[in-house]
């Protein structure tokens, strides 16, 4: 990765989306980073506290905002460590600490099932949210398949897909952004304003000690996947125009605090205003919980549905970049609106077809998740800067990474055990093609 890049290398770059334009201003990264982060995993956090009750519920959820808002920290000073260079994607900064071969090896598997996964999770997301939308607003209307409201949303992605890059989402990922903190707001209102259910039970709803072990490691995955905007952080930051003076750090870096208050006045509230009200009643989506008054859900699902659009196309924009750079540096396409048209149809319809035919991804997403977001989100930034950055042992940077790292590690472990035992003991009622 020198600084030295051709003529027709500048005309490749400058066509590619992640690299095509670097005129982001610093509230861009805010609400990129907000419609990344706070997806639709928010309304699980309530039935994630009830499978971890108030004490270490409350310690996972703030643990894993401080952890994840420090690895953050690291991967926007890291985008320009090296002078006169820029890690505009995750997996540039993974060669430059591992080697070109071996980097590619450690960060593309996991940032790609860590996208890919998050864009099939929304199709299905956005399709139910959609049926939910349409059975409440008309309680006496024909009964639609899941599957056909998901061909509705994708058909919504097939359009914004062939928006060039990031800052041309900008529109989408804004309105994404308020709908993320607007359902979540309502979310726990409604759950004040419904009050306490009689004869709250704060009790596990686990049968038996290892039961409740196993659900426990399951909300770990629930959490983990709430965190998963890192995925996306550099190739954000990629956007935004730097100098000597001004690195596009310090504007990154305001966009990043701006987020993680966001993140914070969605997760916090939701979890603990949700659980406090319906204990371990609560549904694993807290809008089904709710139910009533019928208009507000209607208006969140809503809400679900247009942040599910923004959080797609801020997922999926990195693995066009990935397919497009293959097929324009590797291949040797030329760069054109016709392989762009295609590449990213491509995409869109597989993500689209296994969301048809597992409609129950979320539950898989648990076991893969814990293997992919735990790593992207809490650790590998910290052994990436402990190998470039070589603090002292023994020093307060080491043994805050190597904290992170051990948490991250048994986060990465332990998640999918959990998820992988709730897949199994629910795969009698999974239906494909439902």
């Amino acid at each position: 990765m020198t600084n030295e890049i051709t003529p027709a290398e500048k005309a490749i770059n400058d066509w590619l989306p992640v690299t095509a334009s670097r005129k982001a201003k610093w509230w861009y990264s805010a609400f990129h980073n907000i419609t990344a982060m706070v997806g639709a995993g928010v309304l699980s956090l309530p039935y994630a506290m009830s499978e971890m009750g108030w004490g270490a519920g409350s310690v996972v959820l703030i643990l894993s905002w401080i952890i994840t808002l420090f690895t953050l920290w690291q991967m926007v000073e890291m985008h320009e460590m090296v002078p006169g260079t820029r890690f505009d994607r995750y997996h540039e900064l993974g060669q430059h600490a591992f080697g070109e071969k071996l980097g590619l090896w450690i960060v593309i598997p996991q940032q790609l099932l860590v996208q890919a996964g998050t864009c099939i999770v929304y199709m299905v997301t956005g399709g139910k949210s959609l049926k939910k939308f349409h059975n409440t607003v008309c309680p006496t209307c024909q009964s639609i398949r899941t599957s056909y409201w998901i061909v509705i949303f994708a058909s919504v992605n097939f359009a914004l897909s062939l928006c060039p890059n990031f800052n041309s989402i900008s529109a989408v990922s804004l309105a994404a952004a308020v709908m993320s903190i607007a359902y979540s707001t309502i979310s726990w209102v409604a759950s004040l304003q419904k009050g306490k259910v009689p004869n709250v039970d704060y009790g596990f709803n686990a049968h038996s000690t290892a039961d409740g072990a196993f659900n426990f490691m399951s909300a770990l995955g629930d959490v983990a996947f709430a965190y998963a905007g890192h995925n996306v952080v550099l190739e954000i930051q990629a956007t935004i125009p730097s100098t000597e003076d001004k690195p596009s750090k310090i504007a990154m870096w305001k966009g990043v605090v701006v987020a993680y208050a966001g993140v914070a006045f969605c997760y916090l509230p939701v979890a603990f205003i949700g659980y406090y009200i319906f204990g371990n009643s609560v549904d694993d989506n807290i809008l089904i919980t709710l139910e009533k008054p019928a208009w507000l859900i209607s208006t969140a699902n809503m809400f679900v549905i247009v942040h599910i659009i923004g959080g797609y196309q801020v997922f999926s924009m990195p693995v066009f970049d990935m397919m497009e750079t293959y097929l324009v540096k590797k291949l040797k396409f030329p760069p054109s609106f016709t392989l762009r048209l295609v590449a990213r149809t491509l995409f869109v319809a597989t993500t689209m077809i296994i969301g048809i035919c597992i409609p129950f991804f979320g539950a898989l997403l648990g076991f893969l998740g814990g293997f992919a977001f735990a790593p992207t989100s809490y650790f590998l930034p910290c052994v990436i800067w402990l190998k470039l950055y070589k603090p002292r042992r023994y020093g307060l940077s080491w043994i805050i990474n190597w904290t992170c790292i051990v948490l991250g590690v048994l986060l990465m472990i332990l998640a999918p055990i959990g998820a992988l035992r709730k897949i199994i003991i629910s795969a009698k009622h999974y239906k494909f093609f439902s």
